[in-house]
């Protein structure tokens, strides 16, 4: 495989399912520690405790020292102790991680359409279809993540029919795609393959998905479902996503070599969103009993993180200086088909989920759907961006008032 067609196959190439690969890239966490750990150091400030991090509450033996006159030194053995055992307890959780016995384990459904590298697999349910839409850069199983932890498999249980739209890890036809290919192709030719006019559900990106394809083709479909859904991308902080535009000239080397976006590319975006956040996840998983539902959980969600999907050239510049850079959805100006993706058109009951905790779509970010769409009703779930999808509280905040508007919608009683 050395010539460069060869050295393309292998880029087009899915891994080997299920391998351990996080946190990635583990380099860029290992620095992003490091260099906390070194700005703790030089920045000793007894009078103030101001280094980052600091917390009082959490560390009241150093708020003692920090506040006690005359013992300077004792307050920088502290400080110092302290930094060593954030870093030892961070490589403590990543091995724990590593080493974890957990895998997943449940299998696909039967897939009744594929097209190129995309399925449709069905869930089984003798009630309404649901369509559910996942971002183009996570595997779609984050909505089957393990037992107890299914929102599809919840669904069908309690009489309803979901299925999921699988984009597949891109080929050499999908990273020449935009996104309307993937809207007024293939998420429109899924639909096109049901009987019954389903409901659409999209997550995250595939919110935004879900939404252009309702705009376009409403009379087949019942209603929509946005959860956690991004549109004003300048609502909580317009410079980090206007840095994050900016970041494109980097990005050509991936794209020669490519034709995509690659996924460590992807997860470095992702970090500079809270840029210490993993670091404390770990760190706080080392202290769990690694047998406990908790941990398993956690592995659970860390191993669909890490096992991303690339994000086809087109559809990361159309993302990045489009919807990060200019605002695009929010200032009426992004087109799918030529046609402008406008939310105040809609003519179908719609449920917007904005979780209140959730750092990568800010609540401020995907509020704005709730008021702009007719016939939208609002929650606002006590919890993360994936937390509300896949959390040991999923079923609490999102899982049941998703079913009782589901219930709602259809007519339902039961």
């Amino acid at each position: 495989m050395g010539t460069k067609r060869g050295r393309l196959m292998s880029q087009n190439t899915a891994p080997a399912p299920l391998s351990r690969r996080g946190p990635r890239p583990l380099l860029l966490h290992l620095t992003l520690a490091m260099l906390k750990s070194s700005v703790s150091i030089a920045g000793l400030s007894p009078s103030s405790g101001a280094w980052p991090g600091w917390n009082p509450r959490r560390n009241p033996e150093l708020a003692r020292l920090a506040s006690a006159s005359g013992a300077p030194d004792a307050f920088a053995r502290a400080v110092l102790a302290a930094t060593l055992a954030e870093d030892r307890a961070l490589i403590a959780g990543i091995a724990a991680y590593r080493r974890h016995p957990w895998r997943r384990t449940l299998p696909d459904p039967p897939a009744i359409w594929r097209e190129g590298e995309t399925r449709l697999l069905d869930y089984g349910g003798e009630g309404p279809p649901i369509l559910f839409v996942p971002s183009l850069v996570n595997r779609g199983h984050i909505l089957d993540l393990d037992e107890g932890a299914s929102l599809l498999r919840f669904l069908a249980a309690a009489g309803f029919h979901p299925l999921l739209l699988d984009w597949g890890w891109p080929g050499a036809r999908e990273r020449r795609f935009t996104l309307t290919d993937y809207v007024a192709g293939r998420l429109e030719r899924a639909i096109g393959t049901l009987a019954d006019k389903p409901i659409l559900a999209g997550y995250c990106m595939g919110g935004l998905l879900a939404l252009a394809a309702a705009l376009r083709q409403p009379d087949r479909l019942r209603a929509l479902a946005l959860l956690a859904t991004p549109w004003d991308f300048h609502a909580d902080d317009p410079a980090r996503a206007g840095a994050l535009a900016r970041l494109l000239p980097l990005m050509e080397p991936a794209f020669a070599l490519g034709h995509s976006l690659p996924i460590d590319w992807l997860q470095t975006l992702f970090a500079l969103v809270d840029p210490f956040g993993v670091g404390a996840k770990y760190r706080a998983f080392a202290a769990l009993d690694p047998l406990s539902p908790r941990a398993r959980r956690f592995v659970a969600l860390e191993d669909w993180l890490n096992d991303g999907v690339p994000l086809a050239e087109p559809v990361a510049r159309e993302t990045l200086a489009g919807w990060y850079g200019d605002n695009t959805p929010q200032q009426g100006a992004w087109l799918v088909a030529g046609l402008p993706v406008d939310p105040g058109a809609l003519r179908l009951p719609c449920l917007v989920a904005a979780p209140a905790r959730d750092r990568l779509v800010p609540p401020a970010s995907a509020r704005p759907l709730a008021t702009l769409i007719p016939e939208a009703t609002l929650i606002e779930p006590q919890a993360g961006h994936i937390g509300m999808i896949a959390g040991t509280s999923a079923e609490t905040v999102l899982w049941r008032p998703l079913l009782a508007w589901l219930r709602r919608v259809c007519g339902r009683k039961d």
